[in-house]
């Protein structure tokens, strides 16, 4: 692999929030029950594997994540988290005007009010990937991190807690896509 990177993306593990249908951005909710299992149920996966390096976003679903399915991550970066909705975060879908409701499904061009753009987002989420040393990195992150990648390969999807993206990252490449046979969630 040299002189490449390959990223496994990895979404955190459910949060009550996510149970409830809420908006999660930049609110540092933990896992749920769960969500601890989910990540769990992960290891077995992840430890077959053989890594360069472990990431997480700075909030503590995605750190939790990475400590129950790997271990601790060597670096924790803010530059991953998930979109920041701003006046939406702590919402439910029903309770979003169908504006923003059509403004999130086509994600392009959505700015949460008070908060970030999906531009804004893939701005600071890519930077963060194009500055990963060359290797095989693990990396915990969000939903909406998940889906802004698979949308630039034409490959939209929502995708539920402890989905695994593999990419590879210098040929802007999915590799594969696992866990989307349990279904979307929140």
């Amino acid at each position: 692999m040299s002189g490449r990177v390959e990223l496994w993306l990895v979404r955190h593990g459910q949060t009550v929030w996510n149970a409830e249908g809420r908006l999660t951005g930049w609110s540092d909710v933990p896992l749920s029950e769960l969500g601890e299992a989910q990540a769990r149920a992960l290891a077995p996966l992840l430890a077959a594997e053989r890594f360069d390096g472990a990431v997480a976003s700075d909030l503590a679903r995605a750190v939790q994540t990475a400590r129950l399915a790997y271990g601790e991550p060597e670096r924790v970066l803010p530059d991953l988290r998930e979109l920041n909705f701003g006046a939406l975060e702590g919402l439910r879908w029903a309770e979003l005007d169908d504006a923003h409701r059509q403004a999130l499904l086509a994600f392009d061009g959505f700015a949460a009010p008070g908060g970030e753009s999906t531009a804004g987002m893939r701005s600071r989420v890519y930077g963060a990937f194009d500055a990963l040393p060359r290797g095989r990195h693990l990396v915990f992150t969000h939903g909406g991190v998940l889906r802004l990648v698979l949308r630039e390969f034409d490959q939209d999807r929502l995708l539920p807690p402890c989905a695994v993206v593999g990419l590879d990252w210098t040929a802007r490449r999915v590799r594969f896509v696992r866990g989307e046979e349990a279904g979307g969630g929140a």
